[in-house]
């Protein structure tokens, strides 16, 4: 799809630096941009590729005012740039209609505009809202409701019962709605507790490849609007996840446990149960979180503590061994003196 500067400018908030009349048809990187192609710089350290880009225009912030290309400028050139590829790279939407050999049982309410792929599977009671795509080999339960515009890829498995908002987005592979992991130790033996509460996921969530949400032993767990959510992330039972927060891949959430607004857990962190983190706080990588965070904090390590006081223990840890030789040698030096003075009485 080709563009006008001007045109890509009017859609994004800009203000043009240049001759707007250039055609831009693609994007790229700064240092592999080509002619025809925008690309953008965020970080004040890479302004000096201005002057070797090949790029036809490039996205800058406001303080950047010339370049020998032309500019666009704006708050956020990052955000833009995302922008800009969803206008010069739209989404390909697969057909419109039902494929005929997908299975969709009597009493579906599907929406206007509806996509279902091949040997995709609808069961009775659910709904399905405007514009939503359901990509080949998808499973949607019983009684499930999908809201407009989803894009639901192959392979997911949405079990009865599970409420989805609008524009919500589930790659491959993702689990919603299994049971939670409940047994009763008795006698010996493992007593499975019945799973019979659902999962509510809001508006603009997106959900990562092979991701596992669990349903609530009773009530719902809860995804809350705007969250995202990475690949191979579990989320257990009665979990509630507050708006806005970021789930980095490998994470794992145990059960009852309430996410505040706009959290971040990075990467391989693991959160025990029955736990609260609070609005905004931040959870390093590998964290292990075993008690409750206060909101607008960051922890660190294992177990989880505040991010100043880990980066100190860490540091003391790698001077164990130079440690360990000096305290060897006070040692062997405090037992010298003392067979001295055992000699000298």
């Amino acid at each position: 799809m080709k563009k006008s500067l001007k045109e890509i400018a009017e859609q994004i908030g800009g203000e043009i630096v240049g001759d707007a009349s250039i055609e831009i048809e693609g994007v790229a990187g700064i240092e592999e941009a080509r002619k025809g192609e925008i690309t953008f710089i965020s970080d004040i350290k890479h302004l000096p590729l201005l002057e070797t880009t090949q790029a036809s225009a490039v996205i800058v912030s406001r303080e950047v005012k010339e370049a020998k290309v032309p500019l666009i400028q704006v708050e956020n050139p990052y955000l833009a740039f995302s922008q800009v590829m969803r206008i010069l790279i739209p989404h390909e939407k697969p057909s419109e209609g039902i494929h005929s050999s997908a299975i969709v049982s009597k009493g579906v309410d599907l929406g206007k505009k509806v996509s279902v792929g091949a040997h995709s599977v609808i069961e009775e009671k659910a709904r399905i809202g405007n514009n939503t795509i359901i990509y080949p080999l998808v499973y949607i339960g019983k009684g499930s409701r999908v809201g407009k515009d989803c894009i639901i890829y192959p392979q997911v498995m949405i079990k009865e019962e599970v409420e989805i908002g609008n524009r919500v987005i589930i790659h491959s592979g993702a689990v919603i709605g299994s049971d939670g992991f409940g047994y009763i130790p008795h006698e010996g033996k493992q007593h499975k507790v019945p799973q019979i509460g659902k999962v509510v996921i809001e508006d603009d969530v997106e959900i990562g490849a092979n991701v596992t949400i669990d349903r609530a032993t009773l009530g719902k767990t809860w995804i809350k609007s705007g969250v995202k959510i990475d690949n191979l992330v579990q989320i257990a039972h009665n979990v509630v996840i507050g708006e806005d927060s970021v789930i980095v891949a490998q994470v794992g959430i145990s059960g009852s446990t309430e996410i505040g607004k706009g959290v971040t857990l990075a990467g391989q962190a693991g959160v025990v149960g029955h736990i609260k983190i609070g609005d905004g706080a931040i959870v390093g990588g590998q964290a292990g979180v075993l008690k409750s965070v206060p909101s607008n904090t960051i922890v660190s390590g294992y177990p989880a503590r505040p991010h100043t006081q880990a980066k100190k223990i860490e540091a003391s840890i790698l001077r164990l061994p130079e440690l360990h030789k000096l305290v060897r040698k006070l040692k062997k030096r405090i037992e010298e003196l003392e067979k001295k003075k055992e000699e000298s009485d």
